[in-house]
């Protein structure tokens, strides 16, 4: 046993001296991969199925140190399907951690915008307000409301079980949308590129649903699945408090008014059109807020 080890630690020895630059850049970058893996994980069910593969490997690597014959065809059967078995198990949390990749910063890539640049940004602006002062309007009143705000990952799924409409989002649009008892009221409304883009539309249901708090309602559960599985921002106006909540990456942030919800919103959207964007729209927007709160104050 005492030889095996001296071995082992022999060829560790001549292995390091060996090594180049590369080699080391190729270790560090290793490491830096398995730790994104199972810091994304740790907080899934995935991290039960990664339990149960690491102890398969430590089996495997015993049953062929002692040759278990045995053992050892039924292993390797087990282990020409186990790949395939590990992307059927984990598709949900693979297709969560390639979007994640895809939505990074450093490997953003442009996306192609219908019309003019400066307008689009206008009008996401102009929408924002609007849906801002609608889920203020409808919280006074406690009428329940869902709105999604489209970001990187495109909603094509969630449109298709809604009704497209296609219209300029207004405080009276999203009111009567939201009216009790009208046809589209418990649906979920999707703004695209600040436009309305559909209606009455389905979400997702949470992954974790059971660790939900269970005073929160079905569209709280609706908006935190939809961000579960998008970087959207999901705006939630609750039936029984009028609490104006937003949920992003799965965490729901409770008590905005329309100032705050505004300036999220902006914050946020306009980012993802560029920092430059975000600078030259923060220089001009405040200014046009704060002319008609001086009118205001004058007025009053």
């Amino acid at each position: 046993m005492l030889t095996y080890l001296r071995d082992i630690l022999d060829n560790l020895v001549s292995i390091v001296r060996t090594m180049s630059f590369v080699d080391y850049l190729d270790i560090l970058l290793l490491t830096v991969i398995v730790f994104g893996v199972i810091r994304f994980v740790k907080e899934t069910r995935a991290v039960q199925l990664i339990k149960g593969i690491v102890v398969f490997m430590l089996m495997m690597t015993i049953i062929r140190q002692f040759d278990f014959k045995a053992l050892g065809i039924i292993s390797d059967s087990l282990l020409n399907v186990g790949m395939m078995a590990v992307i059927v198990m984990f598709q949900p949390e693979l297709r969560r951690m390639l979007e994640k990749v895809g939505r990074n910063n450093v490997v953003r890539l442009s996306f192609n915008l219908e019309g003019n640049l400066s307008d689009i940004v206008s009008r996401i602006v102009s929408s924002n307000g609007q849906i801002a002062a609608a889920c203020e309007r409808l919280s006074r009143k406690a009428t329940g409301a869902l709105i999604v705000m489209e970001r990187q990952t495109k909603l094509g799924e969630q449109i298709d079980t809604g009704v497209v409409i296609n219209a300029e989002p207004s405080e009276q649009l999203l009111g009567n949308i939201f009216f009790p008892n009208s046809p589209m009221h418990d649906g979920a409304v999707i703004i695209r590129n600040g436009t309305l883009t559909a209606a009455g539309c389905f979400l997702p249901k949470p992954q974790k649903e059971e660790m939900i708090a269970k005073d929160l309602g079905s569209r709280h559960r609706a908006a935190i699945g939809m961000s579960e599985v998008s970087d959207a921002l999901i705006i939630v106006v609750s039936e029984e408090t009028g609490t104006v909540s937003v949920a992003e990456n799965g965490i729901l942030t409770r008590g905005l008014n329309e100032k705050m919800l505004n300036e999220l919103l902006n914050s946020k959207i306009l980012s993802d059109y560029g920092d430059n964007v975000l600078k030259k729209d923060k220089k001009h927007i405040p200014k046009e807020k704060n002319k008609k709160a001086n009118k205001k104050k004058g007025s009053s």
